[in-house]
Order: structure tokens, then C-alpha cells, then sequence
């Protein structure tokens, strides 16, 4: 018999594996606790901006004419508890206020919650991203509190905000940590598409499934950070960061991806990834493993300050009292309308807070953006957005913003003066149409 799948939790990750699972042709209960978020996914539309994810929706969910009726949404957990073989838990694991550690309040939540009504056989799967050890306190968890015979897998996620759809149904690798042949083996069904096209399937404990995600995302800060900090030494220097980055590129050791130098990284994983990795290591009294992550941190948020700083040089060294910047970007990257801990947005406010005048224009991420920064002025184009102003700052590497014709835009700025803080510009065209030119790094570019 096909094996019934719930997701628990059906926000950016929870909706995006429940469509997933559908497509992979799997009958799909997805539960979250928030009636409105359910009644939106029932109706096929998603309370997030993901490419691809609305139409997976719609191709999929019950009720919806010409859908397969696969995927159903509910908030009762005796129906999940009822319905499925697997049960996937992908709820939220935030920084916690005021420290670097992450709330686990979630996760326990929603095994306090699923435990009870799992009276029989059953594989449940964490795929939040947790703090080592974790997963080995919630199987004990379900083991006392769930009538049935349940166990506990954990499958990491590694989804990348505006290519979730693809990499949930095509994973670079799909890693599981399991106690039981029993586990794997659902797993293995479960994943049996994907890994027929060739997803490497890697087999291993709780700890180390658990830290494949923290470590990976790590690495990718790290590398991040490192460029951003070559940056640093080129503006010092007057070299180039953008040709030292091509060129230490083409050593396939290193490899050219995560090594484009600009205001650095933000959104929902990496940063508190990061720092919940380093609570993690201090309470397992292994901190000075990995001490370094706090300059990968600090060497971060250092490139927002530095871009404020262009910035006030860019209007005269001084003041931003009466000056007028436009900002393109409110989201930490394109395709997404996630403005969690955005670079972009944490610049606009800085100049915000000293006086300046930002108008912020963004493809997506505009009404996330005024819920968080309600106080910034927002323009619903680019041409509006550069009106009258004094310099213009690209902080989001949106495909629209490097088809901007730089020439229409001259006509309305007061100055022409743009900043790039994503090295994603072309200088060349910009300067043709009389535009003096900045990118981070490239003193001379």
C-alpha cells in the first residue's frame, strides 16, 4: 500500500515539501495551527513570494478543478495522527531574542502536540534545522509520549529561498540520519524519484544529520565572509575584488560559487545558523572550535555600515540631512520576498536613522518590507524610487534592476551616482550613460 505523508507546519519550508511530496505522487496531509495559512493553501495560493510553488499548489491541491487532489490541509492533529505513515516536522527554529541560541519552542511544540494521537506504526522526520543533540531528545520524547510503535528520522533540509521547488525535487543530496533498516528503507521510498535521477542518498546517525545542515551553511558563510573581507583589502589596496574572485575561481578547489563580494549575506538560515552553531559548541564545551565564526559574523554585518558609509560619501562626506537616497532591494536576495535580517533594508534604515531621505523599491518585497521599516517612503518602480535623488544604492541582485536602462533613469536622478553593493552592475553601461560608478571593492572599477 502507498504510504501517506503529513507535513507539520506549512510555512516556507512545510508548503514547499508538502507540494513537493504531492508531485512525487504521495498523499499529503499538511497541518499547521494557524487556520488563515490554511485556508489560503486550500485555496492554492501560498503566504510567500516562491517561484514555482503556486503553480505546484494549484496542479495538486483537493478542490481545485483539474488538480490530482492529492494534498489536503488541515489543523486537527488526531486527522494527521489517523492519516499518515510518515510525518514530516518542518516548523521554524528562530534566534532566540537577546541570544545567539535558537528557539526550540517550535519543534517541541509540534512533538508534544503529534506524539499523543500516534496510536499506530509510524516513522516521524524532523527536517527543521536544530541544534545538535536534539534529535535524540525528541525520540525519547515519542517514545514515552506516543501509544503507537513510532521511531524518529532526521532529514535535513536544504532549500535555497527561489529555487525550493527544484531542490526539494531534485536535491544536490538527500542525507538522513536513522536508528533502524526499517527507517531507511521508508526513507528510501519516500525519496525513491530523486534518488533514481542520481540525489546522492547519505545514510547516518542523528548528530551527524543534524550538523550536515549547520556545517554546510556555515561553509557557505565562511566563504562569503572571506570575499567580503578580500573586499576590504582591495579597497585598501586598490585591487579589484571581482577579478581576484574570477581568478582564485578557476582553481576547482576553492570554485567560483559564493565568492561575489557586495553588503553581504542575510535572510532566515545563515545568520542564525551561525550563531545558534556557536551557542551549541559552547554548551557542548567545544566553543573554541569554532570561534571563527564570530568574525565571519563580524566581517558581515561590517559591510552594511561600510555601504552607509559609501553612501555619505557619495552626498558630500557629511550629513545625510536633506539628501535623498534610493535604495533598489528590500529583500536579502532576488526571487524572494524574505526581508528577514536584510542587508538591504538594514542599510535604507541606517541612512533612515541619520537623517536621509530613502525611498525603497523592490520586485517582490514591498509589503514585507513597509511592515518591518513602516517609517522608510516606498516607490512602486525604479523610476519612482530614483526620483530626485542624490545616489543610488543597488543592494539586491534582482535580474530587473541589471536590465535597468541607466540613461531613463538619469533623466529623473538629482545626481548620478550608483552605488553597487552587489557587484551585479554593468559599470560600463552605466558610465556610458553618465553615471559616476561604485561597486564594493573595486576602487578603480
Amino acid at each position: 500500500m502507498a504510504l501517506k505523508i503529513t507535513v507539520i507546519g506549512t510555512g516556507y519550508l512545510g508548503a514547499t515539501h508538502a507540494a513537493a511530496m504531492a508531485e512525487l505522487g504521495f498523499e499529503v496531509l499538511g497541518l499547521d495551527v494557524v487556520p488563515e495559512k490554511i485556508e489560503m493553501l486550500s485555496a492554492g495560493r501560498v503566504p510567500m513570494y516562491e517561484p514555482g510553488l503556486e503553480e505546484l499548489l494549484a496542479k495538486h491541491v483537493a478542490g481545485i478543478e483539474g488538480s490530482s487532489g492529492r494534498l489536503r490541509f488541515t489543523t486537527s492533529w488526531e486527522e494527521i495522527g489517523e492519516f499518515g505513515d510518515v510525518h514530516f516536522v518542518c516548523v521554524n527554529t528562530p534566534q532566540k531574542h537577546g541570544e545567539y541560541a535558537c528557539d526550540m519552542s517550535y519543534v517541541d511544540s509540534a512533538f508534544e502536540s503529534l506524539a499523543p494521537v500516534l496510536t499506530r506504526t509510524a516513522l516521524v522526520v524532523g527536517k527543521s534545522t536544530v541544534p545538535v543533540g536534539s534529535a535524540q531528545r525528541l525520540a525519547e520524547l515519542l517514545a514515552e509520549k506516543a501509544p503507537g510503535d513510532v521511531e524518529l528520522a532526521w532529514n535535513p533540509e536544504f532549500l535555497r529561498e527561489g529555487f525550493a521547488v527544484q531542490d526539494t525535487l531534485h536535491p544536490d543530496r538527500v542525507v538522513v540520519g536513522v536508528t533502524s533498516e526499517r527507517a531507511e528503507k521508508l526513507l528510501r521510498e519516500v525519496y525513491a524519484t530523486p534518488v533514481g535521477e542520481g540525489s546522492p542518498f547519505v545514510v547516518t546517525d542523528y548528530p551527524t544529520a543534524e550538523l550536515v545542515k549547520t556545517a554546510a551553511n556555515s561553509f557557505l558563510a565562511t566563504k562569503i565572509s572571506f570575499i567580503n573581507a578580500m573586499a576590504e583589502i582591495c579597497e585598501a589596496a586598490d585591487g579589484d575584488v571581482v577579478k581576484l574572485a574570477e581568478a582564485i575561481g578557476h582553481d576547482e578547489r576553492i570554485g567560483k560559487k559564493f565568492l561575489r563580494a557586495g553588503v553581504g549575506f542575510g535572510g532566515g538560515c545563515l545568520p542564525k545558523d551561525i550563531r545558534a552553531f556557536m551557542a551549541r559548541a559552547g554548551e557542548l564545551g567545544v566553543d573554541q572550535a569554532l570561534t571563527f565564526l564570530r568574525e565571519v559574523d563580524s566581517i558581515n554585518m561590517r559591510r552594511r555600515g561600510h555601504m552607509v558609509e559609501l553612501a555619505r560619501d557619495a552626498v558630500g562626506g557629511g550629513s545625510f540631512l536633506g539628501k535623498r537616497v534610493a535604495v533598489l532591494g528590500a529583500t536579502f536576495k532576488p526571487d524572494s520576498d524574505d526581508v528577514r535580517d536584510s542587508p538591504a533594508l538594514n542599510v535604507a534604515g541606517q541612512i533612515h536613522l541619520q537623517g536621509g531621505q530613502v525611498t525603497v523599491y523592490d520586485p517582490k518585497g514591498m509589503e514585507n518590507a513597509r511592515r518591518l521599516f513602516p517609517t522608510l517612503g516606498y516607490a512602486d518602480s525604479a523610476l519612482e524610487a530614483v526620483r530626485g535623488a542624490d545616489v543610488v544604492l543597488h543592494l539586491t541582485e534582482w535580474r530587473e534592476f541589471r536590465e535597468l536602462d541607466p540613461a531613463a533613469l538619469g533623466e529623473v536622478a538629482t545626481s548620478r551616482i550608483v552605488l553597487d553593493g552587489r557587484n551585479a552592475l554593468d559599470g560600463g553601461k552605466w558610465r556610458e550613460a553618465g553615471w559616476t560608478y561604485r561597486a564594493m571593492g573595486r576602487p578603480r572599477a
